[in-house]
């Protein structure tokens, strides 16, 4: 019997989105769980993912601005959930 790559591809997929959640679960006062509730695709993780970088990351107030303005279209939908949240 040959390999199911479909199936393989979807535990990476799967372990992935597992892993990612972990990570950002680490770096904030949500739990795994959470994150996987409000986030549960894989996509929803990485956009949270690319909008904790930019909060978290070194530059000025003003910088972190301009980065979620600059990427707001894919960013919108995450800052609801999060703000949602507290």
């Amino acid at each position: 019997m040959g390999l199911n790559w479909s199936e393989i591809a979807a535990e990476a997929a799967e372990e992935t989105a597992r892993d990612l959640a972990g990570d950002i679960s680490s770096l904030t006062t949500m739990t795994d769980r959470e994150i996987n509730e409000l986030f549960p695709k894989p996509s929803d993780k990485q956009r949270l993912a690319e909008l904790m970088e930019i909060v978290n990351g070194a530059g000025s107030r003003n910088d972190k601005i301009n980065g979620i303005v600059d990427n707001i279209e894919d960013l919108a939908g995450v800052i609801l959930k999060v703000v949602a949240k507290i």
